[in-house]
């Protein structure tokens, strides 16, 4: 994507070709800062404190990561030290599988040859290929979804479609046009007249920080709203379609996303609004049927529930706004329900959340 005229994503290969070059976007929209990732405990850094987030970019991170470890392989060594730093990326988070994926994957073609050379030409080469596939992926969710956004405005005679949609699902999390926003690129770049009420997302702000930036860069007519004003819009025929990302989504269609997606599913339902998940296919998890019962949900740090981040006289802070001594609860994500979802979109087409129509798209997922 764009960004004051200059093309960038949110994760590159740097000019040293030892080193992997990540946006900062604990700093945005404030400060744009680039961490260079030069080691394995740099990577499972930048994944676990969020220098990096959303699935797509964080399975192209955790892909890298294999790069990095093994170019810090000691020469000669067996790839048990390879496989066991692998271990460790793919536990620097629980709920997004496209770390899992992405590790995985690179690791395979690792196992595949012999010296130390081929080792890091093949991991190289293979997070290279899977950061152009999930590009790919995005800009075909964009085509696909730019349909249903469509049809609203065909029936509102060219009026204001308005979306909603929750966290950052941009990207700044998805390498390039997003998986949620995919579609609102899509039809904005065609003409069509949209606005996109932008959850903030707490309790670290996704939405009013990376959502909200990503959208004013490119044009598009946004309004940051509290978490909790979703279900008063809806109420008030404000809200024209919801469309959200996926950390982890099964493959019967129960759907894991930043907490409070949930709330957002119940409230689209009760006024009869369709709700629809963006997602690549790297983002379905084809062992679990039950989402609610087996989806990992990550518990992180309570202080990101007790202090919140901002701009002060030029300054980032962050600020207490609990009593010191409470204690905090923060779950970072929730499942929806397929019942809630009506609908999947993916680089392959939009299909219904039920297993049958998931597997109908990707039949060689079928066991």
């Amino acid at each position: 994507m764009r960004v004051d005229g200059k093309d960038i994503r949110p994760i590159w290969l740097n000019e040293n070709p030892e080193i992997v070059s990540v946006i900062d976007q604990r700093l945005l929209p404030h400060e744009f800062v680039v961490a260079d990732l030069k080691t394995v405990d740099h990577v499972i850094t930048a994944i676990k404190d969020m220098f990096v987030r959303g699935a797509p970019l964080i399975g192209v991170t955790g892909a890298y990561g294999v790069y990095i470890a093994v170019v810090n392989s000691p020469d000669n060594s067996s790839n048990d030290y390879i496989i066991s730093e692998c271990e460790r990326i793919k536990a620097a988070r629980p709920t997004a599988v496209n770390l899992e994926w992405g590790v995985d994957r690179v690791l395979a073609k690792v196992l595949q040859v012999e010296t130390d050379l081929e080792k890091i030409e093949v991991a190289r080469n293979e997070a290279l290929k899977i950061e152009e596939e999930e590009a790919d992926n995005c800009k075909k969710i964009g085509e696909f979804g730019y349909s249903l956004i469509e049809e609203i405005s065909r029936i509102k005679n060219g009026g204001v479609v308005n979306i909603l949609t929750h966290c950052n699902a941009g990207w700044l999390a998805c390498i390039e046009y997003g998986t949620a926003t995919a579609p609102m690129y899509t039809a904005f770049d065609n003409g069509l007249d949209i606005h996109v009420w932008v959850d903030e997302t707490r309790p670290l702000n996704q939405g009013a920080r990376l959502t909200a930036w990503e959208l004013g860069k490119h044009g598009i007519k946004h309004t940051v709203i509290t978490d909790n004003a979703g279900g008063h819009l809806m109420q008030h025929d404000m809200v024209d379609i919801v469309i959200v990302g996926t950390d982890r989504s099964t493959y019967t269609g129960d759907v894991a996303n930043k907490i409070g997606t949930y709330l957002k599913a119940l409230a689209a339902k009760d006024n009869n609004i369709p709700f629809y998940v963006a997602l690549p296919s790297s983002t379905f998890d084809w062992t679990l049927r039950d989402g609610v019962k087996e989806i990992p949900i990550e518990k992180r740090d309570p202080d990101e529930i007790k202090f919140v981040q901002g701009l002060d006289q030029g300054q980032i802070k962050n600020v207490l706004i609990t009593p010191e001594d409470s204690s905090a609860g923060n779950y970072a994500f929730d499942v929806t329900p397929s019942r809630l979802v009506t609908g999947f979109i993916t680089e392959r087409g939009i299909c219904e959340a039920d297993e049958k129509a998931i597997l109908g798209l990707f039949p060689e997922k079928k066991k």
